[in-house]
């Protein structure tokens, strides 16, 4: 779908009038008279075209004056489905802003992670997105804080200090200005309901959302200690900047175009200012931001996707909650079945994975952490030896920083770094980039599932290149209908 930029004010307004949600996240329509900022699908009465301008971000809008509308939430909406698709400065910037690196490391940090003066990204950043990242982090820590006010018994000082928050006063002062009125009245109006020693909240995703077969691919890899699934939810073990936590997610299926559906996310976090780094992590794994109607509109007239995507609408392509531990597992599914990556797994959970201090279930360790594997001996290892010399490398270079799997990560820089290191193939650099970067135009030839996909469906596994060609730039969610047949066989 176009971002704003590339779209007229005429048409935007079209967009409005039509109250369209699949533009919801993508612009927002701030309107002069009234002083309030809505997103498009808002069911408040049409204001005049004169009256309007449309921004690209929450934040733009708050810039120039406006407050969030208390009718529609335009800033609880699914974010924009461009910052996934783009590799620009400007969309790897906010995924990383998203997941609290301004409120964590500041505008600085955050430069530096994406590999500009910060005075340069702050010009992409108002170029494309109308505001700077000091703006865009304060858009996203008040999304944060009123999710909390409302869903939350929390106290108002642990909101603001787990939204990202430097002080109290911070907190209500930016409240009030976005959203004109105080956190007692939203408190109020909403009324919270979490139980005490965890945070709820629910994480908007668009529709049609193939929840079911979500479930299905994390629950067929889910690691013993650190994963655990059952019908509708899954969970799982968090090792995030200030602590361990866990999450469980209650997640439904709805494979109707129409209202925005919410997964429940129950956390269990040591320290509250990592509300916002778990729930970016969370929208990640689930692909929250994905525009489903988008890619089913790009396959409509394929004969191979189409029909796959017709059968199971919005499926979405398993993201994951960090990129070391994807990629530590790519390499030990290197040329083995699922189940036997899986067992390898739990063995490194139980001999090298940090225990839990307070154990939910059968969640009871973190996966082993980069800098922990990194100092094993290769021969040691549970895996044939020049695997286990690939695994060892790998986790070097991640725990010294050379290399970032994070979602603000050039794509191609990593690829290239991955495929630098002595045992890692185009199959696992190409894995790695599907799930850890979240790269939504990735395919994988080679891989055995499909190839069985592609006979099942009569078609020659040595045109699966070529094929390929034509599903771009959603080759990543070809890929992922492409597995799912498999398991309709």
């Amino acid at each position: 779908m176009p971002t704003v930029e590339r779209w007229d004010a005429e048409s935007c307004y079209r967009a409005v009038k039509s109250r369209d949600r699949r533009f919801d996240g993508v612009f927002y329509t701030a309107v002069r008279t009234t002083g309030i900022y809505c997103r498009p699908s808002c069911p408040a009465r049409t204001p005049a075209f004169v009256n309007v301008t449309f921004h690209p971000s929450p934040a733009s809008a708050q810039a120039a004056g406006y407050r969030a509308c208390k009718r529609c939430l335009p800033d609880a909406t699914p974010g924009s489905p461009d910052w996934d698709v783009a590799a620009t400065a400007a969309g790897r910037a906010m995924r990383l802003i998203s997941d609290g690196v301004v409120d964590r490391e500041g505008v600085e940090g955050l430069a530096r992670r994406v590999g500009y003066t910060p005075r340069h990204l702050s010009r992409l950043l108002v170029a494309e997105l109308g505001a700077g990242a000091l703006g865009l982090a304060r858009a996203k820590r008040a999304q944060t804080a009123r999710v909390l006010i409302e869903t939350t018994d929390l106290s108002y000082s642990d909101i603001a200090f787990a939204a990202g928050f430097s002080s109290i006063r911070q907190f209500n002062e930016t409240v009030r200005e976005v959203y004109a009125t105080s956190p007692t009245d939203l408190r109020g109006r909403r009324g919270g309901h979490a139980a005490t020693g965890s945070v709820t909240m629910r994480l908007a995703v668009r529709t049609p959302f193939a929840g079911a077969a979500l479930l299905d691919f994390l629950a067929t890899r889910a690691v013993p200690g650190v994963e655990e699934a059952g019908p509708g939810w899954y969970a799982r073990t968090l090792s995030l900047p200030h602590g361990s936590g866990t999450v469980r997610l209650d997640v439904p299926d709805v494979p109707e175009v129409g209202q925005t559906a919410f997964v429940t996310a129950t956390f269990a976090l040591e320290d509250l200012r990592d509300v916002a780094a778990a729930t970016e992590r969370t929208r990640r794994l689930l692909d929250a931001d994905c525009d489903p109607v988008a890619v089913a509109d790009a396959f409509a007239g394929d004969p191979v996707i189409g029909p796959l995507v017709r059968r199971t609408p919005g499926l979405r392509v398993p993201g994951h909650v960090d990129g070391h531990e994807v990629a530590v597992r790519a390499v030990l599914g290197q040329q083995v079945s699922v189940a036997g990556a899986r067992t390898v797994a739990a063995r490194l959970t139980v001999t090298h994975g940090e225990p839990l201090a307070h154990p939910a279930g059968e969640l009871t360790h973190l996966f082993p952490s980069a800098a922990v594997l990194a100092g094993l001996d290769p021969d040691d290892l549970p895996m044939p030896r020049a695997r286990g010399r690939a695994l060892v490398a790998l986790c070097e270079a991640l725990a010294s920083g050379d290399l970032a799997l994070d979602r603000g990560a050039d794509r191609d820089g990593v690829r290239r770094a991955l495929l630098a290191i002595p045992g890692i193939g185009p199959w696992t650099a190409d894995y790695i980039a599907l799930r850890a970067l979240g790269h939504p135009d990735v395919f994988l030839p080679t891989d055995i599932g499909i190839r069985d996909a592609l006979v099942a469906l009569g078609r020659d596994p040595a045109d699966a290149t070529e094929l390929a060609e034509g599903w771009r730039p959603w080759r990543s969610y070809a890929q992922l209908y492409l597995w799912h047949l498999l398991k309709e066989h």
